[in-house]
């Protein structure tokens, strides 16, 4: 189960406010400009963040510049600035293939 929302501090007293997250630039490890964070998806079971969802995003990284859900595994450092360890050299998005079962859908797939 996953949620953007904040963690309190009650049920886990070491854990950070994620909205500290929030509105912090994103860069990669070598210093490209990602995006901002603008929300923080939090794994409830397991009471940890799971993504930060990336907007903003730099257009000469991000196909259309789309918002782009960052796995936390990826965050290397955080504090006036998010540091990432890893991030794709291009971000690219694909229509889904149409089928006539899905005509009145039309969604955009991140790879």
């Amino acid at each position: 189960m996953y949620f953007g929302i904040m963690m309190e501090k009650e049920t886990n007293p070491n854990a950070e406010e994620v909205t500290t997250f929030l509105k912090l630039p994103v860069y990669t490890r070598e210093g490209t400009y990602v995006g901002h964070v603008r929300n923080v998806f939090i794994d409830m079971d397991e009471r940890c963040v799971s993504s930060l969802l990336v907007t903003d995003t730099n257009p000469s990284l991000v196909e259309g510049t789309v918002d782009v859900a960052v796995p936390y595994r990826w965050v290397n450092a955080v504090g006036d600035i998010v540091i990432l360890s890893h991030f794709p050299e291009r971000v690219t998005t694909k229509k889904k293939e149409e089928s006539p079962k899905d005509e009145e859908t039309d969604i955009d797939m991140v790879e």
